[in-house]
């Protein structure tokens, strides 16, 4: 499989330092200019205060020791703690926030020019990160904001589906959808298909041990939430039983 062969090739790496926050933000600006989302500006950089969040990760994708790729992901499973489709989409995540599920938000998917043209299966490579976070956190949904025509291209990956039509999106000048992934439902039939996307605990633990702004495991903080949500499911089946 040319994906897997590719793989060969390829280190994922978790951006802490400015300086590699700053060339992701400036593929990043070349990318969505190129694209028609973004205004130009001056400083040649793409960023928002949502990189500096506590629970962000900006991760790189390294072909041959050159950055070819990267994503931007937060993870929560409390109100509290900040999800950028919350913004737009308050009506539709806040709920499940607040019922406890564990949410892994991805966004500012982007390659740079030359690598996206002799790999175009390089954003599946990309996007095998959120699965890494997936695993790692035990993640219950995984959602990404769209532009419209990018939907069926998430429905075609690995099943995401349409949890809203689009809306406004400051910053970005176009509209965006939201997609949703139910993780218990289609991680099986997931890596049934994109063997690919399995990880390894050392690889987990590379990327997801300390957040891109913190250097400390935020594991516990992030996933409060859900297991609180367990603990009253089990008190309640236990109540019930009795």
């Amino acid at each position: 499989m040319r994906i897997e062969k590719l793989l060969e090739r390829v280190e994922y790496k978790r951006a802490d330092s400015p300086e590699e926050k700053q060339a992701i933000f400036r593929m990043r600006y070349e990318a969505y200019t190129r694209g028609g989302y973004i205004e130009p500006n001056p400083r040649g950089l793409f960023t928002d205060p949502d990189d500096e969040r506590r629970n962000a990760w900006l991760i790189g994708v390294f072909i041959d020791g050159e950055l070819a790729s990267s994503i931007r992901l937060h993870i929560s499973s409390q109100p509290e703690h900040f999800l950028p489709v919350a913004k737009g989409f308050p009506d539709i995540i806040g709920p499940r926030l607040a019922a406890g599920d564990l949410i892994i938000d991805a966004s500012r998917q982007t390659s740079r020019l030359e690598f996206t043209r002799p790999y175009p299966f390089l954003p599946y490579i990309t996007m095998s990160t959120v699965f890494i976070a997936e695993d790692h956190f035990k993640g219950d949904y995984i959602t990404a904001a769209c532009r419209p025509e990018y939907q069926g291209a998430f429905r075609r990956l690995c099943g995401f589906v349409n949890w809203a039509a689009p809306r406004p999106y400051p910053p970005l000048t176009s509209l965006q959808a939201l997609m949703g992934y139910e993780c218990k439902s289609k991680g099986v039939a997931t890596r049934k298909r994109y063997p690919f996307v399995v990880s390894t605990p050392a690889l987990q633990r590379a990327l997801f041990s300390r957040g891109s702004n913190i250097a400390y495991d935020p594991y516990a903080e992030l996933t409060a939430g859900q297991r609180a949500r367990r603990a009253d499911n089990t008190q309640h089946s236990t109540t019930c039983a009795a």
